[in-house]
């Protein structure tokens, strides 16, 4: 939901694994389902007739779409290779096989950087054996070797020619906009998300040499910085800092990041303020320290609020996230529209949402109520709430009403009117559609309708509920420890200090 109105992101992952295959000396095209529609899709298959066809899947409320497309695409193309790639598919992908009962050939798991090309050259056998021994591989036959490592990141370039449509992602006002790394993983582990679990708690990152080039090289004026946790280690910032500004390449930049990074680096910041940073990303989470403990953040309450007001000092726009529980009732919601009314800062409210993954998957106690993939967005409950359903979806709508009242509409256009009529001078008109869209997006009506919608593909539940896991069984690579992170001994104990076991940063 929240893509239909605020951004809409060009599709790096699949670009990456393209200029792999490329590489390789294949025949390779792409086609972004978030801007071309199916039959758009099915007009390629029949014309080009590929031996190969694979489906990026990052979030689970995709799993349908990909499995029908799949299915229809083996009526079609009955001797191609169809897989499947992309984050949330590393973790559910015995039930994709499942689901798409043989029309998913395999699932490859990871970074499929490290091994799509061996993946096609073994499908090219037609042996099925064969894809046993790619790693990360999983198909109805069984799993191959776990899944490794790309290389080094400046080795790894997106194939940005190959989308047809670049003028149509954006990022709130940045339009258009494209996406860039230079960092991967993450080294915390909050309890509600998976980034750490798939990278196997490692962080890798690209040279400045090369981040520089690869900027110098994208037409966009936006860029968004698509690192889990922007400039953790600030000598690695500073140094793409510093290369930038020696080539003199100016852009409009939006990173996420954490507060307490923000606050340890704030030189870092200061610096890329001057580059161009106008948004930055902050997971506040919630704003009691009971929620910011349930959630494992290891930051104090009085921290996100300073490095809220920092940001605010840098003339940073700053968009935060607050999860809102299934537990909460009407005085909790209250609480929270009364602060967003009180702060300048653009606030987007999520769901508490155990994802396969997470570690909140294996340890939340409370009963899923719902095993519909499309209810995994973080806008639907699929734990039970203490409101009537209807109504706690009423109250969260009206949360997010506050977000509307500020930042979207009229008033929104009056503010930004300077920055939109740049934008249509470029003939870019993204940003300006999305600022009335919230109505026709957000409504309890349509969410309790989800609920009732029929159910094809069912995910399978969680095992039983557990206090305490083992890590490395959530871990879709393998953790390499210390020497998996390239970051330095101090930025390692900061990062210690602030995950779990450690002492909140005060």
């Amino acid at each position: 939901m929240y893509t239909k109105i605020f951004l809409r992101l060009e599709p790096l992952g699949i670009e990456l694994i393209a200029a792999e295959l490329r590489r390789a000396g294949h025949d390779v095209r792409l086609i972004d389902l978030q801007v071309e529609d199916h039959g758009a899709y099915f007009r390629l298959i029949r014309e080009w007739r590929p031996h190969a066809v694979s489906f990026s899947c990052n979030y689970l409320a995709n799993v349908p779409e990909v499995i029908d497309l799949a299915r229809e695409t083996r009526a079609l193309l009955p001797d191609a290779t169809i897989f499947v790639g992309g984050h949330s598919a590393s973790f559910i992908a015995a039930d994709l096989i499942e689901h798409a009962g043989g029309a998913i050939d395999c699932v490859l798991k990871g970074e499929a950087e490290a091994s799509v090309a061996a993946l096609v050259e073994a499908a090219a056998d037609r042996d099925p054996r064969g894809l046993l021994e790619v790693p990360g591989a999983v198909t109805a036959a069984g799993s191959g070797p776990r899944p490794g490592f790309s290389g080094d990141l400046d080795s790894l370039r997106p194939a940005r020619d190959l989308l047809r449509h670049r003028r149509k992602y954006f990022i709130g006002v940045l339009d258009p906009c494209a996406s860039i790394e230079f960092s991967r993983g993450c080294p915390w582990d909050c309890s509600f998300c998976s980034a750490w679990t798939f990278y196997g708690r490692s962080y890798r990152v690209k040279s400045a040499e090369a981040a520089a080039d690869e900027l110098a090289s994208i037409r966009e004026p936006g860029l968004f910085i698509v690192d889990d946790v922007a400039f953790i280690q600030a000598e690695h910032g500073m140094a793409i800092g510093e290369e930038v500004a020696r080539r003199g390449i100016r852009k409009s930049y939006y990173l996420e990041t954490r507060g307490d990074v923000l606050l340890r680096n704030k030189d870092v910041f200061r610096f890329w303020k001057t580059l161009g940073l106008q948004y930055m990303f902050l997971g506040v989470e919630a704003i009691d320290e009971e929620g910011l403990k349930r959630f494992r953040k290891r930051m104090t309450l009085s921290k996100n609020f300073e490095a809220l007001e920092f940001a605010r000092s840098l003339g940073i726009m700053v968009a935060i996230n607050i999860i809102a529980d299934p537990a909460w009732d009407r005085r909790q919601f209250e609480v929270i529209r009364q602060w967003c009314l009180e702060i300048p800062e653009i606030v987007n409210i999520s769901v508490n949402t155990p994802y396969p993954g997470t570690e909140s998957w294996l340890t939340e106690s409370r009963r899923i109520t719902s095993r519909d993939y499309r209810l995994y967005d973080i806008q639907h409950a699929v734990l039970p709430t203490q409101l009537p359903l209807d109504e706690f979806y009423g109250e969260l709508v009206r949360t997010q009403q506050v977000l509307n009242r500020k930042h979207l509409g009229w008033s929104a256009a009056k503010a930004l009117a300077g920055i939109l009529a740049r934008n249509l001078a470029r003939g870019q008109t993204n940003t300006l559609k999305m600022l009335w869209k919230f109505n026709s997006v957000y409504d309890p009506a349509l969410q309790i309708a989800d609920h009732s919608a029929p159910v094809r593909y069912e995910m399978t539940l969680p095992p039983p509920h557990r206090e305490v896991i083992d890590p490395h069984s959530l871990y879709v690579h393998p953790p390499r420890g210390r020497n998996g992170r390239s970051i330095d001994d101090a930025t390692e104990r900061f990062v210690d200090r602030t995950r779990a076991g450690g002492n909140p940063v005060a």
